[in-house]
């Protein structure tokens, strides 16, 4: 057995409707190597976080098989804690953002299997007030398209309904004023946008900026100036390993481990793509705070 005891999380609320069909192509791969598994079906988000504190030191595994904003809520609920079991992600929501960064497969039935052989890797946290996200922290035009999400759509067509809002929030997006301080430098001027990252995955698209690692101990900091074709194509730039050559005029990109961020106007703050207070914030990275599962490559 490769794992002695697991608690298996699921959210019977969450567009589960094909629920019958999830649990059977991941349950029965998942009980040959898990010797105990307690299963737990959870209505609200407030049950996935007591669920995670009450089973953390108890279980060698959490396996979550929901979406990001389950993910997101079990991380925040043992963040704190001295013991931390390993996370598994079976991917069952509408994005699956950090689960694409595990390279985790979107077909459960592979995702089952990729949990049961997959490789145990330390990943970093990141830290602002009293909440952690572990994809990303991001204000403006990032936030301001999860507000603008209609429920309704994103229950019946999923990803989607984020490239709908995308749409009708880039042509109603304003600049707002920033000042960030870092150990190294201050930075200041206006913005659609500003992602601070450990993972390079959002609404399913991958950004094409190469050295964000979830293990390096750093954030990645992306500051996207407007809304322009022009700030669209600089972004694909960072793609190219000699993009140095060419200074960044639409965008500022930067590494760090802590910085604090104030905009002249309070902004909604997304992280993993929820809600959570307003700017202003201090940023910090937690290295290796956690353990997950990854697919093994073979590489």
């Amino acid at each position: 057995m490769k794992y002695e005891k697991a608690l298996f999380l699921f959210n019977g609320n969450a567009g589960n409707k094909d629920l019958k069909q999830k649990l059977a192509q991941t349950l029965p791969i998942l009980t040959q190597s898990i010797k105990k598994l307690i299963i737990m079906q959870t209505e609200t988000l407030e049950e996935v976080k007591n669920c995670c504190i009450e089973y953390a030191s108890d279980v060698d595994i959490i396996i979550i098989m929901g979406g990001d904003g389950t993910v997101h809520e079990c991380m925040n609920s043992i963040a704190n804690l001295e013991i931390r079991p390993v996370i598994a992600i079976l991917p069952a929501g509408t994005c699956n953002d950090f689960g694409r960064m595990l390279q985790m497969p979107q077909n459960l039935n592979q995702a089952a299997e990729a949990i049961i052989n997959g490789e145990i890797i330390p990943v970093d946290l990141g830290k602002t007030d009293e909440r952690y996200f572990l994809n990303f922290w991001g204000i403006g035009l990032v936030s301001d398209t999860s507000l603008n999400i209609d429920e309704t759509q994103k229950k019946s067509l999923g990803v989607l309904s984020y490239f709908m809002s995308t749409i009708k929030t880039v042509n109603q997006t304003e600049p707002f004023s920033y000042k960030i301080k870092t150990v190294e430098e201050t930075y200041e001027g206006e913005a659609v946008m500003i992602l601070v990252l450990n993972g390079r995955y959002i609404g399913t698209k991958q950004l094409p900026i190469p050295s964000i690692n979830p293990n390096d101990g750093l954030l990645d900091v992306l500051i996207v100036k407007n809304s322009s074709l022009a700030s669209f194509k600089e972004l694909l730039t960072l793609d190219r390993p000699n993009n140095r050559l060419d200074p960044l005029t639409e965008l500022n990109y930067f590494q760090v481990k802590e910085l604090t961020i104030a905009t002249t106007a309070n902004k909604a703050i997304d992280m993993d793509g929820e809600i959570n207070g307003t700017t202003p914030s201090e940023i910090t990275i937690l290295p290796s705070h956690i353990r997950m599962v990854k697919k093994n490559t073979g590489l």
